[in-house]
């Protein structure tokens, strides 16, 4: 169920019942050849939408203008500089608390976000604010690593390419076709977090936009897998959030 969709009769009686609310965050930024430069928020509201769809839950406008800034030399990325960006996603959770909802509970689809939520949370109240990325949930990291392997990379992953394909269909692969550098485990490390270089240098490192991500391995099929894995993880991290964050508003 959407908020965006709902009356505020609707959402009162909800209300009136302990609910909690999800809120997709994701970004607008390149995402390679063949990725959309919406993938990111396009995975997380549709992640949180199957979720939901599971429980009855209900689900709040997604944030698609999120930090990018190592992407912006690449055409179509819109960053948000990461103190507007924290303060926006604040005053958002807070309203949403205000309005009554028992707990916040934030589905990510962009590295760079989750330290200014993070932040974000604690500013607030962490017990009433959580966050969690679509890909955490284990079973969804053992298919990405069956399916992938070390080409599932950092950015314009194959499994996120996977899912927007199985929801909006497929783009071309162009350049995509061809694997891309790979990357050692002290790069991986070292830039967990999207902890990239300038915009400039970025692109000169990775001038087709991927990060160690080889996006021609995603389909459709795998793509539904993965989006029905993810809401089922999501689902179940939700509802113990919710049991207790109803508990604490009682």
């Amino acid at each position: 169920m959407q908020l965006a969709h709902m009356t505020w009769l609707e959402v009162e009686a909800r209300l009136k019942a302990g609910a909690a609310v999800m809120v997709p965050v994701g970004s607008t930024e390149q995402h390679g050849p063949m990725g959309m430069i919406g993938t990111d928020t396009i995975c997380a509201e549709a992640v949180a939408l199957r979720a939901a769809d599971l429980r009855d839950a209900i689900v709040a406008p997604a944030l698609a203008y999120t930090p990018a800034p190592f992407n912006t030399a690449f055409p179509g990325t819109v960053s948000m500089p990461e103190d507007l960006f924290q303060a926006h996603a604040t005053a958002v959770f807070r309203g949403l608390l205000a309005q009554g909802f028992s707990g916040v509970f934030i589905v990510n689809g962009h590295g760079a976000n989750l330290a200014p939520l993070q932040r974000a949370a604690q500013a607030l109240d962490p017990e009433r604010v959580a966050i969690r990325s679509w890909w955490e949930p284990q079973e969804v990291n053992e298919m990405r690593k069956d399916l992938y392997g070390v080409w599932e990379g950092m950015h314009a992953t194959p499994s996120e390419v996977a899912i927007t394909q199985a929801l909006l269909g497929e783009l071309p692969a162009g350049e995509a076709a061809k694997p891309p550098q790979k990357l050692s485990p002290a790069f991986i490390k070292a830039h967990a977090g999207d902890k990239h270089g300038p915009p400039q240098e970025h692109r000169a490192e990775f001038p087709d936009g991927r990060v160690g991500s080889h996006s021609a391995l995603a389909n459709p099929q795998d793509g539904a897998r993965l989006l029905q894995a993810a809401a089922r993880g999501i689902c179940e991290a939700f509802l113990a959030f919710s049991a207790l964050a109803a508990g604490r508003g009682a």
